[in-house]
């Protein structure tokens, strides 16, 4: 095996790890910025350590993508399939990032994944890219929309004679725990997924085995790169979650935060399950802003996130296919 192909696709799944840092630290700090109870630099730097301490609390998620949706490919097509996914995934990261639309990093990975195998004629487990990956794309955010609601109905039940100053002035206080609570669920999902393609880069490469163990340098590395590119931020998104979808208050967002980190880590550590943290906590914003009154939110701004949710893996299946068929015409 070309040790040469070997680097060059672990450093470009890195880069997918950095890409995924900016593109969705949004998704951790977003309501705590916009509601002030966080500074960005502050929030930043707070969620790029949870990401860091989250990374290394699991290793569920990594098994899924890397042994439950396709394949392990072989040999140099092998290793061409795996970067092609990874270019698939980071074009759309970087497209739904510069119009600024939370699509969801995981999902691009995933489309990436699958239309470069099919590209390469690899087996694609559909059971288990239905089970684990389509099921909980519908699931997350349905869940995300009623338990947001559910959750800050009961906030303003159990406050509702308390002095609105102070409560505010508490829930600001409290913002920083949720948000620290969504960074570290950030960390769990999203670096393990990059562990699972670096995982199986190193099985075609001979390197390991099937069903090692993961390397202790490959979770340092993951989880380094997600913490530098959410350090980096993704102002862009961050303004499309904390201010377009509805005009947050603290303890509107904590709810959204606590509603979110909480879907996330059940999902990891019940289910395996690789879910999106984009899908959650939008759709938790959009559950807790719908308490205020259901046109409090703006559904046109809503409707054009969904829509970027639908076509983001077909979307990254497309560009990881035509990848692969020039890095076949080049290289293999």
């Amino acid at each position: 095996m070309d040790t040469f192909a070997l680097v060059v696709t672990i450093g470009v799944a890195l880069f997918f790890t950095y890409t995924n840092g900016f593109h969705d630290s949004a998704n951790a700090i977003a309501t705590s910025v916009s509601t002030r109870a966080l500074t960005p630099r502050a929030a930043l730097a707070m969620a790029a350590v949870m990401n860091l301490a989250g990374a290394f609390m699991g290793s569920g998620v990594a098994k899924t993508v890397s042994e439950g949706v396709i394949e392990t490919p072989e040999g140099s097509k092998g290793m061409g399939i795996l970067f092609a996914a990874l270019v698939g995934a980071i074009v759309w990261n970087l497209i739904t990032w510069y119009f600024g639309l939370p699509s969801s990093s995981s999902h691009a990975l995933f489309g990436g994944m699958v239309g470069a195998a099919l590209a390469g004629s690899t087996t694609v487990y559909w059971q288990g890219v239905v089970d684990k990956i389509v099921i909980p794309m519908f699931l997350s955010p349905v869940i995300g929309l009623l338990a947001g609601y559910l959750v800050m109905t009961a906030i303003m039940w159990i406050f509702r004679r308390a002095n609105p100053h102070k409560a505010k002035r508490g829930f600001r206080i409290a913002q920083t725990v949720s948000a620290a609570g969504m960074a570290l669920g950030h960390g769990l999902q999203d670096a393990q997924k990059t562990m699972g393609i670096v995982v199986m880069a190193l099985v075609i490469a001979d390197v390991e085995d099937y069903g090692d163990p993961i390397p202790v340098w490959v979770k340092v590395a993951c989880a380094l790169m997600l913490s530098a590119g959410t350090y980096a931020g993704g102002w862009r998104i961050m303004r499309t979650l904390g201010r377009k979808i509805i005009e947050l208050d603290p303890p509107q967002g904590f709810a959204a935060e606590t509603t979110g980190a909480s879907i996330m880590f059940g999902s990891a550590f019940l289910f395996h399950a690789p879910i999106s943290t984009t899908h959650v906590i939008t759709s938790s914003i959009m559950g807790v802003g719908a308490t205020k009154r259901v046109n409090a939110v703006r559904w046109g701004v809503a409707r054009n996130i969904i829509m970027g949710w639908f076509i983001t893996m077909p979307a990254a299946a497309v560009v990881a296919a035509v990848s692969f068929w020039v890095v076949n015409l080049a290289f293999l």
